[in-house]
């Protein structure tokens, strides 16, 4: 049977108009998915002053790290703001998706946490240690105490290194690998805990004893991104959003809100 013009249109439709996931010349209104805490909140800062200029963006929060991807993949919305580029670009590898990184906007640092000890001064020998359990974030906290002097990690470990790959610990500190979003409440039973500048902030906890360094391999490497489907990336409603949660008054809004839980970059 012969195909119809309109057939072949819903069989080919980037060959028939704008495919939907991109965005229409002159759109000014966007939606954009987030994470509740910290992305929510600046996203909401940003849409504030963006809609001085006559953007309209709508905000649909996720409490999972897939949804927000694939619905920016297939057009349901038009960005997202929750990741880093690692975990970006292992999406990307695995869903064989589209998506790319925008801008760098912010890092959310680890920090020492004090438990039952104080302060960083007053460590004892054989002090307990709580820190994540997960590859990447045990490789961060390592480094953090690598960097406090109490212990020296295997330099070709890097960003996968465990507490196997300790190489010096002068003061046999006992390294305890726990579930990253259990070490928090588990502060009054270890000296100390390395925790997540999330997870710090839903627990409410007081300032950290130490934080990652702005100039750390962990900071540069997971600084949190504005990601949007390839093809969007030029639009001037996006880089008017990029710009905007670049901008000093973004900066300002973070370090004021969040502390030094968030880290503006």
């Amino acid at each position: 049977m012969k195909k119809t013009p309109f057939l072949l249109c819903a069989l080919t439709l980037a060959s028939c108009g704008t495919p939907r996931y991109l965005l229409k010349e002159g759109q000014k209104d966007l939606v954009i998915a987030v994470s509740p805490t910290p992305h929510g909140i600046i996203i909401t800062e940003a849409a504030r002053l963006l809609a001085e200029d006559g953007y309209d963006i709508t905000i649909r929060e996720f409490n999972d790290y897939v949804l927000p991807n694939t619905a920016t993949e297939s057009g349901d919305v038009d960005a997202n703001f929750f990741q880093h580029l690692p975990y970006l670009e292992d999406f990307n590898a695995k869903q064989k998706t589209h998506l790319v990184s925008v801008a760098a906007i912010h890092y959310e640092p680890l920090g020492l946490y004090a438990g039952k000890t104080s302060s960083v001064e007053a460590i004892a020998n054989g002090a307990r240690i709580a820190v994540p359990n997960d590859t990447t974030n045990e490789a961060r906290a390592l480094l953090l105490l690598e960097e406090l002097g109490l212990i020296d990690v295997d330099d070709e470990a890097g960003l996968n290194a465990t507490k196997l790959d300790i190489v010096s610990n002068p003061k046999n500190l006992d390294i305890y690998e726990l579930e990253a979003a259990q070490i928090a409440r588990a502060l009054p039973d270890v000296d100390f805990g390395v925790i997540n500048g999330n997870y710090a902030l839903a627990a409410e906890l007081p300032s950290a004893l130490a934080l990652e360094s702005s100039a750390s391999l962990a900071a540069t490497t997971f600084a949190n991104i504005l990601v949007v489907r390839d093809g969007n990336q030029d639009h001037p409603a996006i880089v008017a959003l990029a710009d905007t949660l670049k901008s000093e008054a973004i900066a300002t809004f973070i370090t004021t809100t969040f502390g030094d839980a968030v880290v503006p970059v």
